[in-house]
C-alpha cells in the first residue's frame, strides 16, 4: 500500500514531504516568484531547487504580459503545456504562435521553445515534463530575444544561462494568480 505523504507548513505555504500520494490545493502550496519572470508553484518540480517527482515535472505557471516562463531551451525529454487561462506567445523552433485558453502544446524531445505571457492580464499555463534524461540546452534565438527570453550565446550550462536572470524566490500564493 502506498502511504500518504505528509504536507509540511512553511512560511510560504504547504510542501509535500516523502514519496507517497497527496492532495494539495495550489492556493495553499508554496510558490516561487520574481518580477518579470512570473510565478510557479514548486509543488511538483522546483526548477530552481530540488526535484520532487522522479518521472514527471508538473507545475502551474502564472505569467503576466511579457513575462517568460523560462529561457528559450530544448530538453532531451518530452514537455507539454496547457494554457488554462489568458493569452501567451509560444516561440518554438524560432517561430511565434499565439496561444489562448485551452491551447495544448506538445514538444517532443529536443524541441526548442519558450512560452511568454501576452494579452492584458495573467496567463496560467500547466507545464508537464518527463524526467528520464534531464539534459537541456539554451540556444540563442532572435524571436526569443525579442521577448526577453534568449541567452546571448548557446550553452548547455543552466548556471551560465540563468546567471544574469533574477531567481524566483519562495512566496505564498497571491490572490488573483489563479482563476476561479
Amino acid at each position: 500500500m502506498v502511504p500518504e505523504a505528509k504536507l509540511e507548513q512553511t512560511e510560504h505555504g504547504l510542501v509535500p514531504r516523502g514519496d507517497g500520494w497527496f492532495v494539495l490545493n495550489m492556493r495553499d502550496a508554496e510558490w516561487r516568484h520574481a518580477d518579470g519572470r512570473g510565478a510557479v508553484s514548486a509543488v511538483g518540480d522546483d526548477f530552481e531547487g530540488e526535484r520532487r517527482f522522479e518521472q514527471l515535472g508538473v507545475n502551474p505557471f502564472v505569467l503576466g504580459p511579457g513575462e517568460p516562463m523560462a529561457l528559450y531551451h530544448w530538453e532531451a525529454d518530452q514537455e507539454d503545456f496547457l494554457v488554462v487561462s489568458g493569452e501567451a506567445v509560444l516561440v518554438v523552433e524560432g517561430l511565434e504562435r499565439r496561444l489562448r485558453a485551452w491551447d495544448f502544446v506538445h514538444c517532443p524531445p529536443d524541441t526548442k521553445h519558450v512560452i511568454v505571457g501576452a494579452g492584458s492580464g495573467p496567463c496560467v499555463v500547466l507545464a508537464v515534463g518527463a524526467r528520464a534524461r534531464d539534459v537541456l540546452g539554451f540556444p540563442a534565438d532572435e524571436a526569443a530575444r525579442r521577448h526577453g527570453a534568449s541567452v546571448h550565446e548557446d550553452t548547455t550550462d543552466p548556471g551560465a544561462a540563468y546567471g544574469p536572470v533574477p531567481p524566483r524566490r519562495p512566496t505564498a500564493y497571491r490572490d488573483g494568480w489563479l482563476p476561479g
